[in-house]
């Protein structure tokens, strides 16, 4: 499924056709386009040229493109293709249906995600943004896309309670997307190892309390 991945894009991006609009802060454009003649999705900030966003559109877009080469020849992630101008990064167009679409997705499809995840989870990288729409199904194979909040943890911070709860959200996921389309309710003991500990509902519960506040104060 993986091809080689290069250093920048060529110049040939053809008849680009937009898939998504981005509408909300650092959100970009994402285009389905050619690459030297391989379909491609390109994720475009160049919105932000020239303005006090673009040091942190070019960081979004060297993260994620660092995430996706450390990745390489792994099916369940698309190639990357390169950068181009520091605001736009290209990847393999992987076709399918995403999770959120699918009319039908059997219990073998989620047992490979799992399996892909704990495999993304033992070389100390978490997704952190799991849903639906992040997922696409590709002739039976799940592939994750959008890496931008990927996080990869040095093999000596991978058991700090950070890192734990990152797998532990990445799991809780799953389960849930699992639930709504096939049915399948977790174990008790998934249950058990997916619950938020205590810290991380307070830290929750804290945060909600200081948004309304603040909403209420604005408005």
């Amino acid at each position: 499924m993986n091809t080689r991945a290069s250093t920048a894009l060529g110049a040939d991006l053809s008849a680009p056709v937009l898939l998504k609009e981005g509408t909300r802060l650092l959100e970009p454009n994402v285009y389905r386009t050619h690459v030297n003649g391989q379909p491609a999705v390109v994720k475009d900030y160049s919105r932000y040229r020239r303005t006090l966003l673009a040091p942190i559109a070019r960081l979004m877009v060297r993260h994620e493109a660092r995430m996706l080469e450390q990745l390489k020849g792994w099916r369940h992630a698309p190639a990357l293709l390169g950068t181009l101008g520091g605001l736009a990064l290209g990847m393999e167009f992987i076709p399918g249906e995403t999770l959120s679409t699918s009319a039908l997705v059997g219990q073998e499809v989620f047992n490979d995600l799992q399996a892909a995840l704990d495999k993304l989870h033992s070389a100390g990288i978490t997704h952190n943004d799991l849903h639906g729409t992040n997922v696409v199904v590709s002739a039976g194979v799940p592939v994750l896309i959008d890496f931008t909040s990927a996080w990869r943890f040095p093999r000596w911070l991978r058991e700090n309670p950070i890192s734990r709860q990152l797998r532990r959200s990445d799991n809780a996921n799953l389960l849930k997307m699992q639930q709504r389309l096939t049915g399948v309710a977790p174990s008790a003991e998934q249950a058990a190892l997916t619950a938020e500990p205590g810290w991380v509902r307070g830290i929750r519960t804290g945060w909600k309390r200081f948004y309304r506040r603040m909403k209420g104060e604005a408005a």
